[in-house]
């Protein structure tokens, strides 16, 4: 069969792959530790989940407006402006909610990107970047910091790689799948170079409010920023992370309102509104802020001691590997390729001796754009990470 050119280089997720594969494994009786999933362990906080039955029971199933409830899409301007630098003016008119961060990522670049459009890519990448922009018919080119500031853009390295037809950047802080996060003053050179260009900035912030910095509160984003620093933009967000409502598809684009019109007329032609019990959950988690604050701290709290836990198991047990020391996030970006010889040549034989030998299961870093890594999730319990880790020493069975 003939398929159209617009799906030709589609690649499957490669995350997605692993966890599938490791499922599998376990349901045939291995008895597998899967730490590539993207995703939070915990349930969704039973408060939210309660607002999103009574949405049901109280019959509220219908259409939405295609951009999202009004109440939804306010909420989240009023979100972003409570950390927002003086100067900065965000109202509903500005977002459109979707079914989960990846559509909304995926609405911005088809809306904005196009033919013989590049599109940088700061790298590592979350692997769904260069299949959007493919989709797009955009073409992604990738550039990245050096290793020892864990591999955070300057305005020296995008300016290497601009070409006369790079119209876009994308950036993820905390980033996936290294948790390196930009600080506010390394952010604003990116920014500044980008409106100096008159380059398109795409901020992924999914994972913003998963940050591990001594002063608390969410990671440094664009809204941190005074709004005149600022060229265009959108920024990606969701509550998918945060909340631990990662089947509730729930994300959003924040961008300029001529934006967020087209994104919502695009949208309404392809999927309409989200779920509307999924948003009414939503709603309630991003309006009833003191238990969201007190849901969030407790993740947060328990992120940080397992990244504490693999981070020191790591350097006991397997000290010839090297990391990426996660500022947020729940990943760890390890490096392995001390371990490539004969028949394990680059992080995919990696993975599948640590899944067939260990039974283990982790994302390799080709996937992210770099084959000397492999990503670990450590969203699972205190007591699986260090047997995972043991396993990979080869010192448990």
């Amino acid at each position: 069969m003939t398929y159209s050119e617009n799906i030709a280089t589609l690649q499957p997720s490669a995350t997605i792959a692993v966890t599938t594969l490791a499922r599998k494994l376990a349901e045939e009786g291995r008895d597998i530790i899967d730490l590539s999933a993207g995703e939070p362990d915990f349930d969704t906080p039973s408060w939210i989940s309660d607002a999103g039955v009574a949405a049901i029971r109280a019959g509220q199933t219908r259409y939405t407006p295609a951009p999202g409830l009004p109440d939804l899409r306010q909420a989240v301007a009023e979100d972003l402006l409570r950390n927002a630098a003086p100067g900065w003016e965000l109202a509903g008119e500005n977002v459109v909610v979707s079914n989960g961060a990846k559509q909304a990522l995926f609405n911005v670049c088809f809306s904005v990107f196009g033919p013989e459009d590049e599109v940088l890519v700061a790298s590592p990448y979350w692997t769904t970047y260069p299949q959007t922009l493919g989709l797009s018919r955009a073409e992604a080119r990738f550039v990245q910091g050096p290793e020892e500031r864990g591999f955070r853009l300057t305005p020296e390295d995008l300016e290497r790689a601009r070409t006369p037809a790079t119209r876009g950047l994308i950036l993820c802080s905390p980033s996936n799948p290294t948790g390196t996060v930009y600080s506010a003053e390394e952010l604003l050179a990116v920014v500044r170079w980008a409106r100096e260009h008159d380059v398109f900035l795409v901020s992924d912030e999914i994972y913003r409010r998963i940050c591990f910095s001594e002063g608390g509160g969410p990671a440094p984003g664009l809204t941190s920023l005074p709004r005149e620093e600022l060229g265009r933009f959108a920024i990606i967000d969701g509550v998918s992370k945060s909340f631990a409502m990662t089947g509730w598809r729930i994300g959003y684009s924040i961008t300029d309102a001529g934006l967020a019109r087209k994104v919502g007329a695009f949208q309404s032609q392809t999927t309409s509104n989200p779920a509307t019990p999924s948003q009414l959950a939503a709603l309630e988690a991003l309006t009833d802020r003191d238990r969201a604050d007190e849901s969030i701290g407790g993740m947060l709290e328990a992120f940080r001691r397992r990244r504490d836990l693999v981070v020191s198991l790591i350097h006991e047990h397997l000290p010839h590997l090297g990391i990426i020391q996660p500022e947020g996030a729940f990943y760890i970006f390890v490096k392995v390729d001390a371990e490539y010889s004969g028949e394990i040549a680059g992080s995919q034989d990696w993975c599948s001796r640590a899944l067939e030998e260990h039974g283990v299961a982790l994302v390799p870093g080709i996937a992210f754009g770099d084959d000397r890594y492999v990503r670990l999730s450590y969203a699972t319990s205190d007591e699986l990470l260090e047997k995972a880790v043991r396993r990979l020493a080869g010192k448990v069975a």
